[in-house]
Parts: C-alpha cells; sequence; structure tokens
C-alpha cells in the first residue's frame, strides 16, 4: 500500500478501518514489563476465487522501567514490509501519550493457505479456540497488503483499552497521586 496517493491522514484511516478484529480479547496488559498478544491472522485472497491464508503470530509489548531520550518514542518491530507504511503509524502513535515510550515486537509464523473463504477460516478458528477454552487468542482479518496494519491495530486497542487499569495500578503503588 502506498500512502503518496492521498492525503496520509485519510489514506491511513480508511486502511485502518478495512481490517477487523474478529475475536476480540479482553485482559489488560501489563504495567510494568513485557505483554504477551497471540492472534490469528486471516489474510483475503489476492483475486477473486484464489487462496486464503492464515497465519499465528504473537505481538510483545515492552514497557520500559525508566524512561529515557532513548526510549521515549514508540518502537515497531516487523509489522511492514514497506517503510513509508511505518513511518506513518509511527509518526501518529507517536502522538499520543499511550505509545511514546512502548517497544512493540511482532513475531509471526508460516503462512497456511486454505481454500475457504475468510469469514469460513474465522469460523473455524472461533471453534478452534472455544473447543481448546483460548480467551487470549485474537483472530484479526484483512487485505492481504494491510496484514501489519491488522496487527498493530490489535496491539494499539489493547493499550489503549488497558491504559486506565494501568494508571489505576500505577496510583495503588503510589507513582501517581
Amino acid at each position: 500500500m502506498s500512502f503518496d496517493e492521498m492525503d496520509p491522514e485519510n489514506q491511513f484511516r480508511a486502511a485502518w478501518e478495512a481490517v477487523q478484529i474478529a475475536r476480540p480479547v479482553r485482559y489488560g496488559l501489563f504495567t510494568f514489563g513485557v505483554s504477551d498478544l497471540p492472534y490469528y491472522l486471516v489474510c483475503g485472497a489476492r483475486k477473486a476465487g484464489g487462496t486464503v491464508t492464515v497465519r499465528k503470530g504473537e505481538v510483545k509489548v515492552t514497557r520500559p522501567l525508566i524512561i529515557t531520550p532513548d526510549n521515549a518514542r514508540p518502537e515497531f518491530q516487523n509489522f511492514f514490509e514497506e517503510a513509508s507504511e511505518r513511518g506513518l503509524a509511527e509518526f501518529l502513535l507517536s502522538r499520543t501519550a499511550a505509545f511514546s515510550h512502548l517497544k512493540f515486537a511482532n513475531q509471526s509464523g508460516p503462512e497456511r493457505i486454505v481454500s475457504d473463504s475468510v469469514d469460513e477460516a474465522v469460523e473455524r478458528l472461533n471453534r478452534q479456540l472455544d473447543d481448546e477454552e483460548e480467551e487470549h487468542t485474537a483472530i484479526l482479518t484483512a487485505p492481504l497488503n494491510l496484514a501489519g496494519l491488522a496487527v498493530l491495530r490489535y496491539a494499539a486497542e489493547r493499550v489503549i483499552e488497558s491504559t486506565p487499569g494501568n494508571i489505576r495500578e500505577l496510583r495503588e503503588r503510589g507513582f501517581l497521586p
């Protein structure tokens, strides 16, 4: 995906809305240290009638114990294939306090090719996770060219939803008034 074709903010917003979290998770990230965010990513076919891919991965979100000028900006590893995509995401997310000092590292396994549609693949994964009583693994969907953005959106939403609980914990430990 190229961000050069139109207004970058509008294009980023359109891309953000094109990816979905088909199975969200509801647990907070750790206030200190590393949090693991496992996921399955289901990407649509390049062309109609093509195959769908499924990839299992995990994002590690690391919060530094001490914030220094070296770690004050967010860092994203293994999310985007093109520098223009990474640069815009880093720019937009660095403007929010919730992301200013976090390190995001995405690790994903090999793709499996399935002949299902995206909806069928999501349904099959939902059944599998339900059978395993797995509540900490999300299912994401995206067009193939927005795979990295789907994972970024998942991680970003987990950080945003965890922030109130993290602030409450900091207050309880006496780090904030």
